[in-house]
């Protein structure tokens, strides 16, 4: 299946047409709020308000007035994209949905009283409340490393200064420096991406410091398209690459962000940049919510709605669904059977059945695209796989390119998909 923007949206919009059935209005507008404006909460957003035509009132909470997408920033790393090109406003929201978009942190809920605290003082009320905060990150999980060390050792795995900070690191080097990275153990935000951005990063020092090594600490036996990543660092970045897994130490380390070292097993390796990406759990206010299980929050397939409390909807990174990985296609995917839901349950329109789809492009070099994707059906126990697919091993150069060119025809569809 190829992908370009009019065909993500065209076939994002007939499902929408399909759903608009008509309104129930009162004279009270049911009032959805969303907590999150990245793939999940802006889609889930949006098309609550478009499809409900205004019977709804939707409104939007989220920090940052640009958002910058955590996918497609490795391509940024790896000089194919300005970091200009990730950032995303959400005026169209607003000005032509109607959406109420409130830039605040939301540092509380409410569950009896149904309302959501925000720093700057404001109680928003709310008839159903979507969660789609993305990840934070398990204290302790990497032994040397904590949040006041993420200048010196970045994680950058949420999109903006952290990922021009890791690049400007990756910039300043010295000739035959070492790159290091501390992959993250199961579950974790877009699992082929530490290892993109592994290839990404080689492809940058084969063009300005071809003598510099990459190191690899990983926690984890096996990783997604590892075979595929495998193929592509032994042709295009031969020698550069070293991973260490489980089995040599990997699971055994500690950073120590002052004196700029990794230890692996004991054994202490000077680096002169160290791309420490901890263990992951869902973003803070699904924790402050209460519908976490202490690291992510469990939710029903059919319509992401948490199994602790049915008015709260978690999306995304946050939500323990099941099969789905944590992508930015997932979210959005599961964004849109969410709306569909909300929307029947607050105003009766017609609620259909969960279906539910994703797909991970990686770029590995220039031109040389790969992915992996499935779909998914919602069962009473989870969201589950029914079937998938994957770019194989020794494909030709034309085919790769193609891929390439679905991924960025796809990175265009998703975003005027979120942002209108």
């Amino acid at each position: 299946m190829s992908f370009d923007r009019r065909q993500f949206i065209g076939a994002t919009a007939a499902l929408s047409a399909t759903l608009a059935a008509p309104m129930v209005r009162a004279q009270a507008r049911p009032r959805v709020v969303v907590v999150g404006g990245g793939a999940g909460g802006a889609t889930a957003a949006r098309y609550i308000a478009k499809d409900s035509d205004g019977a709804i009132d939707v409104t939007l909470i989220e920090p940052s007035r640009a958002y910058y997408t955590c996918f497609f920033s490795n391509l940024y790393l790896g000089g194919f994209r300005e970091i200009d090109s990730l950032a995303h406003s959400y005026g169209t929201l607003a000005a032509d949905y109607g959406i109420n978009v409130v830039h605040d942190w939301a540092v509380g809920v409410d569950r009896d009283a149904k309302t959501v605290a925000l720093a700057g003082g404001a109680s928003l009320p709310y008839d159903r409340l979507i969660l789609s905060p993305g990840i934070d990150f398990v204290d302790g999980s990497v032994a040397g490393w904590d949040l006041s060390a993420q200048n010196a050792m970045p994680h950058a795995y949420k999109g903006g200064s952290q990922t021009e900070l890791l690049k400007a690191q990756v910039m300043a080097m010295p000739e035959g420096g070492t790159f290091a990275m501390v992959a993250p153990p199961n579950p974790y935000r877009c699992p082929p991406g530490p290892y993109e951005r592994v290839s990404m990063v080689a492809h940058l020092l084969k063009e300005v410091n071809p003598t510099a090594k990459i190191l690899i600490a990983d926690p984890k036996e096996a990783f997604s398209k590892q075979g595929l990543f495998e193929e592509g660092w032994a042709t295009h970045y031969p020698g550069m690459i070293e991973r260490v897994g489980p089995e040599m130490g990997g699971a055994d380390i500690s950073v120590d962000p002052q004196a700029m070292t990794l230890t692996i097993d004991g054994e202490a390796t000077p680096v002169d940049v160290c791309n420490v990406i901890p263990a992951m759990k869902a973003g803070r206010i699904a924790e402050i919510a209460g519908v976490t299980d202490g690291n992510w929050a469990p939710v029903n397939a059919a319509d992401l709605s948490s199994k602790i409390d049915p008015s709260i909807h978690v999306l995304g990174d946050s939500a323990a669904q099941g099969d789905m990985p944590k992508s930015g296609f997932s979210a959005n995917s599961q964004a849109k059977v969410c709306a569909n839901a909300v929307r029947g349950a607050l105003t009766g329109s017609t609620v259909f059945p969960a279906r539910f789809s994703n797909t991970c492009w990686s770029l590995i070099d220039t031109d040389d695209g790969v992915k992996v994707g499935a779909t998914y059906e919602a069962t009473e126990e989870k969201i589950a796989r029914v079937d998938g697919f994957i770019s194989q091993t020794g494909e030709s150069a034309e085919l790769r390119a193609a891929t390439y060119q679905e991924s960025i025809g796809w990175y265009d569809g998703i975003t005027a998909d979120m942002f209108g």
